[in-house]
């Protein structure tokens, strides 16, 4: 075991975020704790440790060398500091190598009406500087459902004894099944945290979550790289909802978070992030503007560097050479239209589709299997 292996525990906790159209990791929650110490206990600000602890766990998950987003809280409080926390915010988890779009920041709390104008500018912020932004508590904690238009969420996540007891209480199943309703209908996804047994993960499932954490997937001991149990439902899965009117479901209700890599890393670079996780379908490549340059299918570009010499001939080269032009979609677009643009191009159907904003900067991924899937009678 190794020195890092010995601190890791003192400093952070890891929690997988799971797919369960996939049964794979998409990203990481991390956790970190107080500070050791070191003397009678004194006075803390709790806007300033809430940073401390955001760029502590990034920091810790970095030693991890796990290429996934990293996804952690924030209170909406801290929000309202200005510029000058969210600055200092920003220089921590930059210092750790990582891109905005790299993090989730999922922030909870109460929203008091005077404020509400404070956070509400912060969270443009965040998601201007790229970050993915989300809203936690869903369900149980005060927030305006306005501002879930407002801010534009990546990720809603719901209250976690909300999501356990919605298995055995019908009027809280009823409860989040109009949350998740309420999500697909805003083109956004719906996490499900705290889950303890596998039955309340196949329920959740019916509900139409697709994203879940929890002790029932693995263990408090859990880090990046070790298995994860998906629980598998004993009955077919209901018809989706339905979408109502219109051109049904948008395509960012598929999307999942990227694996981001400049478009100057080199082959063994992605390699490395190929290896770490053996759930992960694609790479982008992304310029200085997280703006998508190209993708690396997995299988083709594991078989490139499989053939003889090609390990020596392409690792320490760019990886943009073995890439392909990536595929965007706007989030808005309805996942039809998406599925339509993948089949155009005979030779990469299944490749994964690159989601962006309205600035072209890269969201996520959308897999055209879950595409599929999704839109299936």
């Amino acid at each position: 075991m190794s020195a890092v292996d010995v601190l890791l525990p003192a400093r952070a906790v890891f929690h997988p975020v799971v797919d369960l159209g996939t049964g794979t990791v998409v990203a990481v929650e991390t956790h970190a704790g107080p500070p050791a110490a070191s003397g009678p206990p004194l006075r803390v600000d709790p806007a300033a440790e809430d940073v401390r602890r955001a760029v502590e766990a990034a920091r810790a998950t970095a030693d991890l060398g796990t290429p996934l987003p990293l996804q952690f809280g924030l209170r909406a409080e801290t929000l309202t500091h200005g510029d000058a926390f969210l600055g200092e915010l920003h220089h921590g988890l930059g210092e750790t190598g990582r891109r905005p779009q790299e993090f989730i920041i999922c922030v909870a709390g109460g929203f008091p009406p005077a404020q509400r104008p404070t956070v509400a500018a912060a969270l443009s912020g965040l998601r201007r500087a790229g970050y993915l932004v989300g809203l936690a508590g869903l369900g149980a904690g005060h927030a305006p459902l306005d501002l879930l238009v407002d801010g534009a969420s990546y990720l809603l996540k719901l209250d976690p004894e909300l999501a356990r007891r919605s298995l055995t209480e019908p009027r809280r199943s009823a409860l989040v099944a109009s949350l998740v309703e309420l999500a697909h209908r805003l083109g956004t996804h719906v996490l499900a945290p705290g889950l303890a047994t596998q039955d309340q993960v196949v329920h959740l499932r019916e509900l139409g979550v697709r994203l879940v954490q929890g002790p029932a997937l693995a263990p408090p001991e859990w880090r990046p790289g070790m298995p994860i149990t998906v629980p598998v439902a004993a009955r077919e899965d209901p018809a989706p909802p339905d979408p109502g009117l219109g051109l049904g479901p948008r395509v960012s209700e598929f999307t999942l978070p990227a694996v981001t890599l400049p478009h100057t890393a080199t082959a063994q670079e992605v390699l490395t992030a190929l290896n770490a996780e053996t759930g992960i379908t694609s790479v982008v490549l992304v310029d200085e503007r997280q703006r998508p340059r190209s993708t690396v299918d997995r299988t083709r570009f594991l078989l490139r560097l499989s053939g003889a010499y090609g390990h020596a001939l392409h690792a320490h080269r760019p990886a943009a050479r073995l890439a392909d032009p990536p595929r965007p979609v706007p989030r808005t677009v309805p996942a039809v239209a998406a599925l339509r643009a993948a089949g155009r191009e005979d030779e990469r159907v299944y490749d994964d589709l690159v989601v962006v904003d309205e600035v072209g900067r890269c969201l996520g991924i959308v897999r055209v299997a879950d595409l599929i899937r999704g839109l299936s009678p």
